[in-house]
């Protein structure tokens, strides 16, 4: 990207009911910087500010520093002398400052990924006029040293490097306070205050040999290059590829109007919800601390109050806290400030139907003025999702269309997890309650370091409260539980986006990360003991307790209902058994769109058979082999094809290299010897001469059936047979008889002649028939070249889309995961295209293939049987290409089925 002289502005300013941008500007200004210009524009009370595109941060890491500044420094300077007239106040005035914060603002939101700073423009002449300008003096001097902490952490650098390490400025602090016998940050005075300051500024100079800047400006230019510069950090792109978002994007920087609430008393802040993110109940909900700045909430350093009544009220019951305890020490903010709680909820109504969406907020009460800092889509659980999306359609605010395109494909997993059978549960040792964070089922090993997440298959994170830089552990345990913080803190809001279990706030815990112990009253468990999280209660349980699968129910059931009202692609799945197959019908699968018949191979009692055949010398002897295997295998098509019923069912014929079904190990060619009676020897000569070097393109495919076309006179009479057994029986079905790996039409005309043939053989046998389609799987590059000529004998094309990217790439699905990685880091590729199709290159050539074999038979069945069949952006692409089915494993049918509507929705639009 070159740099965008012909853009007609960097950066965007709003305030004061009057904005240059708007909510439909997120690609522009970032999530963030477009819901404020869209509140300040229809009248929200929104600190006036600015916000530096996110074209700015691409300029900044192709251009660097100084030719960045130097493209936007007017306008920023424009930009903060509009927040100054708009507040009446000055930047860098030591009688009348203005400060600003620092926030980063990319076009979706990643919570707690990037950098913020607060109470920027402070020094040591603008504290005293702030000090004398508010007459508080507890107020200005904590607002200077959490500036001073939060600069040296995010632009300085002194931020701790591993957990080994100590942050200076908490060390500092916990000194502090040991030294004056107190707990808590609100209980330091003045005095402690000026004195944290001055051996913040020492810290700095002695660690960074720097004096700590005190002009504005250059506090300023410090935190916006951070910012961008934060965009990079590790855990903002571990948090992109974990969500498959583009490092291309950038970040915005919304530079704002400080309010305070950490002014005394009569101030306070806090987040809250329109409904709850974690069940999508319609209930207005959040918390909210008195006397402190927005980071205290999330951070989880204090436990927040409800805003609610009702809220506080279920806190109180969770926590076992009696009533009149609860409205002394825990009052919500409805009960302590109606007056703020009455206006706060007003808003909360205007801005969910303005946005037509669950919205999570930020507020800040500034001496009895309340001040709303931002507003976005809230981040949900999947049950969540699901229930908002139906309960906004019933409530009439949206349509069904939008009722489907408000939900993410990729959340309906979250509801197909296993969940905690009741009757274990009924059985379950509850040693502690939490906050319900976010609902789900968790059993694993507590490990108390994210970095030690996968120290166990299935962990649970346990800590007393998490940061940013615990993301990649949190990922990879199985539920997350903290000691301190509520239901907005880090730990709750990012295991919500996750769909992981979470419980937060579980006071009782006593966690010590030296003995890496959890204590819990007298008992003491250690790293590596099982427990259970039950996240929809908040209960923490002793040991393991049994799961069950889920159904598809309730709005769910909903969804999948709509679903199909609106798609025109079918779903299918991928099911090699017949209880495979029943778990996707009941999913909503119509019909199977890959069933491997080798995997009915390897079965102890039939890969005995099958290695008799492949040892064979003669067709006689394959023949002999192959006729122990037919009623297995025969057995196995009845029962896949009984489970679906009315549908059809696409039967891809033997399709790995011999070699895969042979021993490879001594003790186990011995074995096999010894079975067969035969020589040891005689085995590892078979071995060695099934040996290839590239079995992937080796003897494998149709290439085995043309080669040995007993196996596909067995498979085929196995499949037929099967049918008119269950026709006799009154069930339907309809047989689909793949070919697969194809390059030449010669090799399907061979194989199909094969097929036909003995199914003509059985209907004169059985004196009946049934109907059933012989087609092939394209897999192969040339083969789509070909399409056109092999359309003209196939019945149906299924897109093999593994196979295809493996050889139009030319990359070995065994093997990229030694390369991948990397050139997804260093943006070579955007995406893993063996998970998201390859819709430049391989897409090309899918819609070639549709496209010459539609122009011999206009009314080709077009299917995909590849991963790529249940992938959201690829089953989207699917559809436009034309496809009749995609084909997908069954815990993905559900998603599918959801895409297939999106899609079509969207190509109405």
């Amino acid at each position: 990207m070159e740099i965008l002289e012909e853009v007609k502005a960097r950066v965007y300013k709003f305030g004061n009911k009057k904005a240059d941008g708007n909510s439909t500007m997120k690609n522009l200004l970032g999530g963030k910087g477009a819901n404020l210009a869209e509140m300040s524009a229809i009248g929200i009370p929104v600190p006036p500010g600015f916000t530096i595109t996110t074209e700015v941060c691409t300029e900044y890491n192709l251009l660097g520093k100084d030719a960045v500044v130097d493209l936007i420094k007017a306008e920023v300077e424009a930009s903060i002398a509009n927040i100054e007239s708009l507040m009446g106040t000055t930047f860098g005035d030591k009688e009348n400052p203005l400060l600003v914060s620092v926030r980063s603002g990319a076009r979706v939101s990643m919570p707690g990924m990037m950098d913020t700073v607060l109470n920027l423009g402070m020094n040591d002449e603008v504290v005293l006029g702030l000090a004398k300008k508010t007459n508080n003096e507890l107020f200005a001097w904590d607002s200077y040293r959490r500036f001073i902490q939060m600069y040296g952490g995010v632009v300085l650098g002194m931020k701790p490097e591993s957990k080994e390490d100590i942050d200076p400025f908490e060390e500092i602090i916990e000194n502090l306070k040991e030294k004056r016998g107190i707990n808590l940050d609100t209980e330091f005075s003045v005095q402690d205050l000026q004195d944290l300051v001055f051996d913040f500024k020492d810290v700095v100079r002695k660690k960074k040999g720097l004096i700590f800047p005190s002009d504005p400006w250059e506090q300023l230019w410090g935190a916006i290059i951070a910012v961008f510069n934060s965009w990079n950090g590790d855990r903002a792109i571990y948090y992109r590829n974990m969500n498959g978002y583009p490092a291309d994007w950038g970040t915005a920087v919304n530079v704002q109007a400080m309010v305070y609430g950490n002014m005394g008393d009569n101030s306070g802040t806090g987040v809250c919800f329109t409904r709850d993110a974690g069940t999508g109940e319609n209930v207005f909900n959040g918390e909210y601390l008195i006397n402190a700045q927005g980071e205290d909430v999330v951070a989880g350093v204090r436990t927040p109050q409800q805003i609610t009544k009702l809220g506080s009220q279920r806190w109180a019951e969770l926590a076992k806290i009696e009533e009149d305890d609860r409205l002394e020490n825990y009052p919500s903010l409805e009960e302590l400030m109606p007056k703020m709680y009455k206006e706060l909820n007003s808003y909360q109504d205007i801005l969910e139907k303005h946005y037509r969406d669950m919205q999570d907020m930020e507020f800040t009460i500034q001496d009895g003025k309340l001040w709303i800092l931002q507003t976005r889509n809230g981040k949900r659980t999947g049950a969540a999702m699901v229930k908002i999306a139906m309960d906004l359609l019933k409530e009439g605010m949206i349509n069904e269309k939008e009722a489907l395109l408000l939900i993410e494909p990729n959340k309906l997993d979250e509801l197909l997890h296993p969940i905690f059978d009741p009757k274990a549960l009924k059985r379950a040792h509850v040693i502690a309650q939490g906050l319900p964070a976010s609902p789900g089922a968790a059993t694993g090993k507590i490990v108390f370091f994210a970095d030690e997440a996968d120290k166990y298959k299935n962990s649970i994170l346990v800590r007393i409260e998490t940061s940013p830089e615990d993301l990649e552990g949190m990922n990879i345990a199985k539920g997350i539980l903290t000691a301190r913080g509520g239901m907005t803190s880090h730990a709750a809001v990012v295991a919500r986006g996750m769909g992981k279990c979470c419980i937060s706030g579980a006071g009782a815990l006593k966690i010590n990360y030296k003995t890496r112990t959890l204590t819990v009253g007298n008992h003491v468990y250690h790293e590596g003991d099982w427990i259970s999280l039950n996240g929809s209660t908040g209960n923490i349980i002793e040991g393991k307790v049994a799961t069950m699968e889920p159904e598809l129910s309730g709005e769910f059931a909903e969804v999948m209902k709509l679903s199909d009202k609106y798609a025109k692609m079918k779903v299918r799945t991928n099911a090699d058994s017949p209880n495979d197959a029943k778990v996707a019908r009941s999913y909503g699968a119509q019909g199977i769109g890959l069933t491997r018949t080798e995997h009915m191979f390897f079965e102890v009692d039939r890969i005995k058979a099958m290695r008799e055949m492949i040892l064979a010398d003669t067709v006689k002897g394959r023949k002999q082999a192959l006729e122990d295997l037919l009623p297995m295998q025969r057995a196995d098509f009845e029962g896949i094809f009984e489970a679906m019923e009315g549908y059809a069912v696409t039967i891809r014929l033997l399709d790995p290299p011999l070699h895969e079904f042979v021993p490879h190990q001594l003790a186990t060619q011995k074995e096999l010897a010894e079975e067969m009676h035969i020589s040891l020897q005689a085995v590892k000569n078979k071995v060695a001469e099934l040996e290839e070097f590239n079995p992937m393109l080796g003897h494998r495919g149709c290439r085995l059936g043309n080669t040995y076309p007993e196996i596909t006179e067995m498979q085929t009479r196995a499949i037929i047979e099967a049918a008119i057994n269950l026709k006799e029986r009154g069930i339907i079905c309809k047989p689909e008889i793949m070919v697969p790996l194809i390059g030449t039409v010669k090799e399907f005309e061979f194989q199909e002649q094969i097929i036909r043939t003995t199914a003509n053989k059985i209907f004169e046998e059985r004196n009946d028939k049934v109907e059933y389609l012989v087609g092939t799987m394209i897999e192969i590059p040339r083969a789509t070249l070909l399409a056109d000529q092999i359309a003209k004998k196939a019945d149906f094309f299924s897109f093999g889309t593994n196979d295809l990217t493996q050889m139009t790439f030319g990359y070995s699905r065994d093997d990229a995961g030694k390369f991948l990685p990397i050139y997804i880091e260093k943006g070579i590729l955007k995406d893993d295209p063996f998970e998201v199709l390859d819709q430049e290159g391989v897409g090309q050539l899918v819609n070639l293939g549709i496209e010459r074999g539609r122009s011999i038979k206009p009314d080709l069945k077009v299917g995909v049987c590849g991963e790529h069949g249940g992938e959201p952006s690829s089953v989207e692409f699917f559809y436009n290409s034309g496809m009749d089915y995609v084909s997908c494993s069954p815990y993905r049918v559900p998603i599918a089925r959801l895409v297939s509507a999106q899609a079509a929705i969207k190509s109405s639009l």
